[in-house]
């Protein structure tokens, strides 16, 4: 698995979001994006991290930041976890890992004590033009956001 490096073109996708329709990084050129990865719609640890975006939405949209959530759910699993927990950005299912893949955010990582394959929770800043500005491989659920809003000069 190749992970992604500061400096390198983000890979472009497109997926279908929580309503069924296509979002393209592509379309999202001239804004800067925040793209995480995230293992499971509605499990503990990924429902605190939606909401902690969630929660930031305003402030990252203020500094000029979209966001976007992908997990290999299905688009109907990702509108139950977007009304259930209010989430109003897209959240983008991508079933057959491929992009998954492209960001380096599928492979080997300790569960419980064993190694697994599975999604390696991440996230990646997009700049305008597609470069990636940040490129955060196995971050933690809870206070990530935080750390990202810090990192970004982002306040709450």
């Amino acid at each position: 698995m190749t992970q992604l490096q500061i400096g390198d073109t983000a890979p472009d996708f497109t997926l279908d979001d929580q309503d069924g329709d296509p979002v393209s990084l592509r379309d999202l050129r001239g804004r800067k994006v925040i793209l995480y990865f995230y293992p499971a719609a509605m499990t503990p640890g990924c429902t605190t991290q939606a909401c902690d975006f969630r929660d930031s939405l305003a402030s990252l949209e203020g500094a000029g930041y979209a966001v976007l959530g992908v997990s290999r759910d299905t688009p109907a699993k990702l509108k139950q976890f977007a009304e259930r927990d209010g989430i109003t950005f897209p959240l983008l299912s991508d079933p057959d890992r491929a992009v998954h893949e492209a960001y380096g955010t599928w492979g080997e990582k300790m569960n419980y004590g064993k190694v697994v394959e599975g999604v390696l929770r991440s996230t990646f800043v997009v700049d305008e033009d597609g470069t990636i500005a940040q490129a955060l491989y196995n971050v933690k659920a809870t206070g990530h956001v935080a750390r990202l809003r810090k990192l970004l000069g982002v306040d709450a």
